[in-house]
């Protein structure tokens, strides 16, 4: 085989694999095109509790670290900063719409170690759960970059009712 015939299966093989990969990145934003987070501001009245900087590592769905969501401006890896309010926590991820989960829309904040292609030592990830719909509860991920998780976790579950703190996951 010559040197140009490698080449061309070599780049071949390479374009079929963006391919791939285009196309299941396509199937997978249909397929949850129905789910949106909240975009939004806190509301004006709100009193700010704690701000962390941080990495958002994904969104999956409720009990499956590793089942990413393709929700629109949740979908990528990014930096964030979480700002926990009385009525609710803020996203700021790079690049997105702010993003505020109301207080009513948390079901559960609790560590966890695991999620898609993170894995930390045991406890580093905070796992924020909440409802992107009436039925379907998704589990966003972060991993604060200045402080503990254990002090993210905590600031959040300071503002929830005492039935929505989890345990370590």
């Amino acid at each position: 085989m010559t040197r140009e015939g490698a080449l061309a299966i070599t780049v071949s093989g390479v374009l079929a694999l963006l391919a791939v990969l285009a196309w299941a990145w396509w199937r997978r934003s249909r397929r949850d095109a129905s789910l949106s987070a909240p975009a939004g501001d806190a509301p004006v009245d709100a009193a700010v509790r704690a701000t962390f900087a941080a990495l958002y590592v994904a969104t999956t769905r409720h009990g499956e670290p590793l089942e990413r969501l393709a929700i629109k401006g949740l979908g990528f890896r990014s930096k964030a900063d979480v700002t926990v309010t009385d009525a609710g926590v803020a996203l700021d991820l790079t690049g997105q719409p702010r993003v505020f989960l109301p207080i009513a829309r948390i079901d559960d904040v609790a560590q966890a170690t695991v999620a898609i292609d993170r894995v930390v030592e045991r406890g580093g990830l905070v796992r924020l759960s909440w409802r992107a719909d009436d039925v379907t509860v998704v589990d966003s991920y972060l991993r604060p970059q200045d402080a503990s998780a254990r002090a993210l976790a905590d600031a959040v579950a300071g503002i929830l009712p005492p039935t929505q703190t989890g345990t370590d996951a």
